[in-house]
This record gives structure tokens, sequence and C-alpha cells, in this order.
């Protein structure tokens, strides 16, 4: 691991025209670097900033919030990942409303084969890496017949997101660290386009320390050398073409729409949502529920903090009225969130 950091801080030193910053795009990256304090590593003119690879941080808040009214309905029960029932909505959260937490998707069949006269509700969050899973999900309820299975479609893909990063002037990326677990799926060629048009250097990286530093030296390289590509330092999962029986999973079930990002906004063609085969499992469609206008908590910067403009460290209520126990926003929240990842290792990572 040594070779690896000096071989990056001698890379540096050729770059002398400005910081370089880098961004992991991945959540799972945030939390590895801050564990492994991979930050206190790297020379000056590199920054690592964070990007918006958290499901869970990227999910807005009016989906929370109707969530939460349905899940005041007798003849509802809420299914949902852990990280999800913290997440502040406008004045609640799901916590407060006896949710059902899972670890697979598949869980919410079993509770709908205990419970047929109630309508079970999966809130369908994550990237490419959890999407399939629920597709077969949806897919396995469809062919046990279950009449009472239902999702809240919230999906997010990643490529659109990394377009809207890399076409704003304003956030200055010069490299981005590509997920792994996204890449797992999709490959590596979906991210081509920030090569070819934006001149945007990229590198698909593991989560070891070791596979990080790997990834990093991969960019620094690069932008040295002048060279742009998109590189895979995680080849043990990842491939150009990605993972074809998983991507046909997808095709099968959802569609591409336009979606909203918590704290960003709205970004072409970036959610995924049921098709017309599956639109009945649609939750929203199927339960009409008014709900008053959603709202989101004064003073956080969450949106900042997953664009790269700002670190979590720049937010007033980091680490005061801002924390694990109490979340404000949802980058507290999440154990991929970039706040929480910051607070846990502010210790033993520097969080410049």
């Amino acid at each position: 691991m040594q070779n690896l950091i000096t071989a990056i801080n001698d890379r540096a030193r050729s770059i002398k025209t400005r910081p370089v910053k880098l961004m992991e795009v991945c959540g799972t990256h945030t939390m590895a670097i801050g564990r492994s304090g991979i930050r206190s590593m790297l020379p000056e003119n590199i920054d690592l900033l964070s990007g918006p690879g958290c499901p869970v941080c990227v999910t807005p808040v009016e989906i929370i919030d109707y969530a939460i009214e349905l899940a005041k309905r007798d003849d509802t029960i809420i299914v949902t990942f852990g990280d999800m029932v913290r997440v502040p909505g406008t004045g609640s959260t799901l916590e407060n409303h006896g949710p059902v937490i899972v670890y697979s998707p598949l869980d919410a069949i079993k509770i709908c084969e205990e419970n047929p006269d109630k309508s079970i509700v999966f809130i369908g969050i994550g990237f490419e890496t959890t999407a399939p899973t629920i597709a077969a999900t949806i897919l396995t309820a469809v062919k046990r017949k279950l009449s009472n299975f239902y999702v809240i479609p919230a999906f997010k893909i990643i490529p659109p997101a990394l377009e809207f990063i890399a076409s704003a002037p304003k956030l200055d990326i010069h490299g981005l660290m590509l997920p792994g677990h996204v890449s797992a799926v999709i490959g590596s060629d979906p991210y081509r386009f920030l090569a070819d048009k934006y001149k945007l250097p990229g590198c698909v990286t593991g989560f070891e320390p070791i596979e990080i530093l790997k990834g990093i030296l991969n960019l620094v390289d690069q932008i040295a050398d002048g060279r742009v590509e998109i590189a895979i330092e995680y080849r043990k999962a990842v491939t150009p073409r990605g993972n074809i029986e998983a991507q046909k999973l997808l095709k099968k079930v959802f569609e591409i729409t336009d979606s909203k990002w918590r704290g960003i906004g709205i970004i072409p063609r970036s959610g995924l949502t049921l098709n017309n085969d599956y639109l009945y499992l649609d939750a929203i469609k199927r339960f009409k529920i008014e709900i008053p206008a959603s709202i989101e908590p004064k003073a956080c910067i969450c949106g900042q903090v997953l664009l790269g403009l700002q670190k979590p460290t720049a937010c007033a209520l980091f680490g005061k009225k801002c924390t694990p126990m109490e979340p404000v926003g949802p980058c507290m929240v999440s154990s991929e969130g970039s706040c929480a990842a910051y607070y846990k290792y502010r210790n033993t990572d520097d969080t410049r």
C-alpha cells in the first residue's frame, strides 16, 4: 500500500496547474475512504469529494411523505430497507409509523402471504445494483398471483446523474471514481460518454483500501499524462458489458423516466419506473393520497454535498444539530451517507 501512496504523491507533484478534484461517486467508497483514513495519505493538491451515489440520500422527501401517509392506513404495511426508516420527511419519519424492515425485497413476498388482508407496499429505492433484485421480486409476486403486493418506484440510475455533473461547469470535477457495485451490473461501457463527450477521466474502483488507492492512482496518472479514458481497476467484478442477465431483468420490468433527486432536482431520464406490463403494481398509481407540500429541512446542505460543491463539515448543522442519533438531513442517516461518514471518522481521517 505504501508503494501506491508514494506513486500517487510522485505523480501528483507533476500536476502544477490546479488542485485536482476527484469525486468518489459511491457512498460505500466514501465510507471506506473515511474508515481507512485515505484522505490523510494523499498530497495536498488531491481533493476527494463525495458524489450522489447514496440511494437513501437522493430519495425525494415527497416519497418519504407519501410512504408515511400510506403507513397510517390500517390496511397497509410498509416494507423497506433499514436505512429508510429514519430519513426525515417534512414532519416525521417512517420509524414512527410501524414499517417492517427487511434485508431482501423477497422478504416482502412472505409478508404478503402472511397478511392476505393487507396491502404490502415495498419502497423501491436503489440504483442499478438493487433494482434487479426488486425486479425479480416483482416477477415472483406476479408468478404467485399475489394481489396485495405493491411497489413505490423510486429507483435511480447513475450515468445520467454523472452527465449532469460533467455538464455543469461550476462543479469543476477533474476525475470520477466510478461505483464498483453499479458497474458490476451495467459494466463500464455506459460511462464512455464521460471521456468521449466531456473529456473527463473515470475509473471503476473496488472497495478495499488498496483498490481505492489504485483507482486514485489511475485517475492521477490520466490527468498527469493528459489522457482521458474509462478504466477498470475492479476487474474481479466488472467487465465492459456488465451482467447481461441482470440488465435483462431491468428491461423486462422497468422503463426509464425523468426523476427527482433530493437536494438536486429533476435529472432527465435518471430513474426507473414500472413499465406498462407491471404498472398495476405501482403503489402511487394504486393509492391516491393527498399529502401536504413537502418541505426540505432548513439549513441542510445535503444537495450541495451530493454534488461535490460542499463538504459535510461546511454545514452549520454538522455535528451540532445534525448527528447520526438526531439527523436533520438524509446524508447523516444512511450508512452510505457522506455526512455520516465524515462524522463517524472525523477523528481518524483528514476531512479537509
